[in-house]
């Protein structure tokens, strides 16, 4: 059995050729995508600002095998966003990723303070 890691990955995108529906959806929806719903999940958070509607990210949670590294966590994560996106009529463009295995992660810790 492989060892398996847990990857946290964004992926960012452009929205492209976008209908006046999906336009709609997402600016009334907008509320609801904001700062405040950035969470990484298994299926994904997207997040983006309504003015101007032009970017986007979607925050997953990968586990996948060590050895197929961060590149394969990012090619899972945005195969994940493409699905979603797709799937609610969402065009979009120029999706690239940001891997961070939290497994190797180095975590600096701040020693207690001396009194």
């Amino acid at each position: 059995m492989s060892e398996q890691h847990t990857y946290r990955v964004i992926v960012r995108g452009t929205w492209e050729g976008l209908t006046d529906e999906a336009r709609a959806r997402l600016l009334a929806e907008a509320a609801d995508h904001g700062m405040a719903s950035m969470r990484f999940s298994e299926e994904g958070s997207l997040s983006y600002e309504p003015a101007p509607l032009k970017h986007f990210s979607m925050r997953y949670v990968v586990v996948s095998d060590a050895a197929d590294g961060e590149e394969m966590a990012g090619a899972i994560a945005e195969d994940r966003a493409e699905t979603a996106l797709r799937g609610l009529g969402y065009g979009f463009r120029d999706l690239r990723s940001t891997v961070t295995d939290l497994d190797t992660m180095k975590i600096n810790r701040k020693p207690a303070s001396r009194r």
